[in-house]
């Protein structure tokens, strides 16, 4: 076997070991109201991030760009309510004009 085949064979048995790990975790441990709060809490952190990633990194370094702005115009008409997609629209458009001039 060679070591590529290896290390997928690892991976494969961590893999199977975390998901069984999980479907072992008592019920009580489940309902606890603090893990119901945290898992509640997991996908706005997830996706605050995976902004924060796309709007300040470019090769591995921070950059302030026009995504910034465009983020700006869309956090702005979110709180407004616009529909999301004259909100994308916007935003795509404010970003554009800025790299324009």
């Amino acid at each position: 076997m060679t070591p590529l085949w290896g290390g997928i064979a690892v991976m494969i048995a961590g893999c199977f070991a975390l998901k069984y790990a999980g479907l072992s975790v008592p019920e009580r441990v489940l309902q606890h109201r603090l893990t119901v709060r945290a898992t509640d809490l997991i996908p706005a952190g997830l996706l605050g991030a995976l902004i924060a990633v796309q709007v300040f990194a470019r090769d591995g370094e921070i950059e302030v760009d026009a995504r910034l702005l465009a983020l700006g115009v869309a956090a702005v008409l979110l709180t407004l309510r616009v529909p999301f997609l004259p909100m994308v629209f916007a935003a795509a458009l404010v970003a554009a004009l800025v790299r324009q001039f």
